[in-house]
């Protein structure tokens, strides 16, 4: 089987329209810094969190930042 990734910050969005469509009010982050708390939701769930998140995502910003660098080097 394939690793999948996804975006952490989506997966807890996910858990919590859910959590709110069954009435709740679900709170994340009113103590200080929200990461380690879904870090600790997500861990939860068996999902291992990482600092890079979707890594697809992060391969679009590489791709569009070397085609804006081989752009604006061209141009100087």
């Amino acid at each position: 089987m394939r690793d999948e990734t996804y975006s952490q910050w989506t997966i807890v969005n996910i858990v919590f329209h859910h959590l709110v469509e069954q009435g709740l009010h679900p709170t994340l982050g009113d103590h200080g810094d929200p990461g380690e708390r879904a870090a600790e939701l997500l861990r939860a769930l068996g999902i291992t969190p990482t600092a890079t998140g979707d890594a697809r995502i992060q391969r679009d910003v590489n791709e569009e930042l070397a085609q804006l660098r081989a752009v604006l080097m061209d141009d100087g």
